[in-house]
Formats: C-alpha cells, sequence, structure tokens
C-alpha cells in the first residue's frame, strides 16, 4: 500500500512540474494575440476590457494627443514586473505585451491602443489569460492599475 501511494504522489508532482514546464515554454505566435481591442469583445471572466463604449471597465479621458497618451501608457506597462512587448508599437498606434504570472508563470496577454474622443483621447486595453477560464480577476486589477496611473500623471 505504502509503495502504491509513494508512486501515486510521484506520478502527480511530475504531471505538475510537466504542466508548469509547458506552460513556461509554450511558443508565443504575436500574431494571434495582436488584434484590436476596439472590434473585440469582452473575454471575461478570463480577462477585461477597457475602453470608452461597451467596456468592462472606464477609461480616463485625457488632454492629450494619442502619441502622447499611448507613450505614457506604454512606459507604464512596460514598468510592471513580468512583462515585455511582444508586438507593435507607439508608432503603429497598438502595442501587445504578455505578463506572466510570479510563481507559475501563466501568460496574460494586454493589447492597448487609444482613441480621439469628445474632450481628448482615450485608451483602450484588451488583457486576457491563455491558459484556463478564468483569472481570478488579476487581469481587471492591472489594467485598473495601468488606468489608474495614467489618470494620476497623465504627462
Amino acid at each position: 500500500m505504502q509503495g502504491w501511494l509513494s508512486n501515486t504522489l510521484w506520478m502527480v508532482g511530475l504531471i505538475i512540474v510537466g504542466t508548469v514546464l509547458a506552460v513556461r515554454v509554450a511558443p508565443t505566435d504575436p500574431a494571434a494575440w495582436h488584434i484590436d481591442p476596439l472590434t473585440a469583445r469582452s473575454p471575461a471572466p478570463g480577462g477585461v476590457l477597457a475602453r470608452p463604449d461597451g467596456g468592462d471597465l472606464s477609461v480616463p479621458v485625457l488632454n492629450a494627443t494619442p502619441s502622447e497618451v499611448l507613450t505614457r501608457l506604454d512606459a507604464i506597462i512596460a514598468a510592471t514586473p513580468r512583462t515585455k512587448r511582444i508586438a507593435g508599437d507607439v508608432a503603429s498606434g497598438r502595442i501587445t505585451y504578455v505578463t506572466r504570472s510570479l510563481v507559475f508563470g501563466f501568460p496574460d496577454y494586454a493589447t492597448v491602443t487609444v482613441v480621439a474622443v469628445e474632450g481628448g483621447t482615450a485608451p483602450v486595453i484588451l488583457s486576457r489569460l491563455r491558459f484556463g477560464v478564468s483569472d481570478t480577476g488579476v487581469n481587471g486589477r492591472r489594467v485598473q492599475g495601468w488606468l489608474d496611473a495614467l489618470a494620476a500623471d497623465p504627462t
């Protein structure tokens, strides 16, 4: 009986380690994630969509040019731990990032752009997970933090 339990625990451990390794080394296809957040549907519960109309989160309207807002947003997101740009740039008007969770390295993808609206410029952010069906609100909290930082210092 004890040998069976020991073997079972080893197998469970190997499955967990294998799954974590598969998640960490799974290739990313930037083209699959670098989509237009203006035409995307909400990814809830596995993510969040922040935009002026029809989003899960409201966004600030800033008195700045689209390039200025996207440049500031790029700096805020680039400073997020375990985050790197995988596609786009400020000049193209759309940028996609991957942020990995601390412990298991699960990837979340965020695509950002900006739009001109009455009174200024508004950010648009689509953030979603790659694996699973729910992120327990992680994407929403991360995006809200980015929006709060942008609204607090739009210059």
